[in-house]
């Protein structure tokens, strides 16, 4: 079975139609380990002992938060700064997370169409990610593409539903007894995972 960590990041949770929704699902999954950035370090002093030991635990990351100015939000930067530390998660010696498995999960308030070489941001959303890439290759992770969840601003509660049922339905599938995790290693996005179309009811 494979071990889930998601690290949560949102500044203004309150503020969320699409996360505010999406956490007590996370919360509620067993075997996923949810952590909430924000919640813990609200004056962005990270426990850099306790999240290496997080990391250590886990065999696949995902980096949960909105867009913000095509980036994520700060505390995740601070987390990068203090956390992944030379000789640990990388140089020489550094190979704690050596094999492990990370991406983002992302909430974007544009449409898919929005995110072209024609469109209002000019550069597909994947494109934005390039420095988790690098980063995950730096600490010799695999990195997935992000699982985006597009359109948010024009999502009514219906859609918002149907993505958090979709959302669930990955998690379920990521920390299933006999997921193989080697499949991984074998699919460009998560979103691949996800096979049957989810019902609203």
């Amino acid at each position: 079975m494979a071990r889930v960590l998601i690290n949560f990041a949102h500044p203004a949770l309150e503020k969320s139609r699409m996360h505010k929704q999406l956490v007590p699902m996370m919360k509620a999954v067993p075997g996923i380990t949810f952590n909430d950035l924000y919640e813990r370090y609200p004056d962005l002093d990270v426990d850099i002992s306790r999240e290496q030991d997080l990391l250590e635990k886990h065999d696949i990351i995902i980096m949960q938060h909105p867009v913000y100015w095509y980036n994520a939000p700060a505390i995740i930067r601070q987390w990068q700064d203090l956390v992944l530390e030379h000789g640990w998660a990388y140089g020489h010696t550094g190979n704690a997370l050596q094999g492990k498995y990370i991406t983002n999960a992302v909430s974007a308030g544009s449409r898919k169409e929005q995110y072209q070489e024609d469109g209002i941001h000019g550069f597909p959303l994947e494109h934005f990610f390039l420095p988790f890439l690098q980063t995950a290759k730096l600490c010799n992770m695999k990195y997935l593409s992000p699982y985006i969840i597009y359109g948010v601003h024009r999502m009514d509660t219906l859609d918002i539903q149907e993505e958090v049922k979709r959302y669930k339905q990955l998690l379920e599938i990521l920390k299933a007894p006999d997921f193989d995790l080697s499949l991984l290693s074998r699919i460009s996005s998560l979103h691949e995972l996800i096979t049957e179309p989810i019902q609203t009811t």
